[in-house]
């Protein structure tokens, strides 16, 4: 169920942020022409005035959401997002036991929607992509999935430099870690037995933690999205600490 109102994180003259939840589109999409709730609208009527998206996640990807209140402002952010100068933490439940620590230089194809890219050009190159992994915890059950006779779970700490389409889904699919319930890059099998056991269907993925030079003011923001009580109940159920304190890293 997505709140009427959303959690501000931080609000100035010239920014928003906000905790989006996992379900929720950020702006009107041929992706669901039924769908009569988004992000910007919500954030417009509860601040009450006109809110201009600067970057975007995914539909079903949790955490901080930023909007700018002015287009001068909307234009120097979308130039922070463009020089990769935005520092970006998530966080994901991924099948299996991941590597303590590896990054994922890997170049992606820009994936096209059927209804919402259906007059883009499909023949582009390969973009750079590059995304840092970090195992944080693991846990593993003994119940018989596939053809496993366990399942193993991580929490990885996903720090992306480039901001390609679904990039931390795809990289983490490429080192056979897909993230849980990733309907499209992830273990079917895996998501099914982890939604009926566990309780949750949402993609496991939240944006925690942004970071970056206001391009207005100069201070550095460190702007933390909470993780929530479904998702500290799931890591209390893992074995994993299940405090909001644990998981505020910042980068060094």
């Amino acid at each position: 169920m997505v709140p009427e109102e959303l959690d501000v994180i931080f609000q100035d003259d010239y920014l928003v942020a906000v905790n989006k939840p996992s379900g929720l589109l950020v702006h009107r999409s041929f992706l669901d022409k039924h769908e009569t709730r988004f992000a910007m609208q919500t954030v417009r009527d509860q601040i009450g005035q006109h809110v201009f998206p600067v970057h975007r996640l995914d539909r079903p990807t949790s955490g901080v959401l930023l909007f700018a209140l002015d287009s001068n402002t909307a234009r120097q952010m979308s130039e922070l997002f463009a020089s990769s100068t935005i520092y970006k933490r998530y966080l994901a439940v991924t099948r299996g036991f991941a590597p303590g620590s590896v990054t994922v230089d890997k170049p992606l194809k820009y994936q096209h929607d059927k209804i919402a890219d259906k007059f883009s050009n499909d023949d582009k190159e390969p973009q750079q992509a590059t995304t840092a992994f970090r195992c944080l915890n693991t846990a593993s059950f003994d119940h018989a999935v596939g053809k496993y006779p366990s399942v193993r779970y991580s929490l990885v700490e996903c720090v992306p430099t480039t901001g390609r389409k679904h990039q931390i889904r795809r990289h983490l699919n490429h080192i056979n870690h897909p993230i849980l319930n990733d309907v499209n890059h992830g273990d079917n099998t895996q998501n099914h037995f982890f939604a009926t056991h566990f309780g949750i269907s949402r993609l496991l993925l939240m944006a925690q933690t942004m970071s970056f030079d206001h391009p207005v003011t100069g201070e550095t923001l460190q702007l933390q999205a909470d993780l929530g009580s479904e998702m500290l109940e799931l890591f209390e159920k893992m074995g994993w600490e299940n405090n909001e304190e644990a998981y505020r890293l910042l980068p060094d």
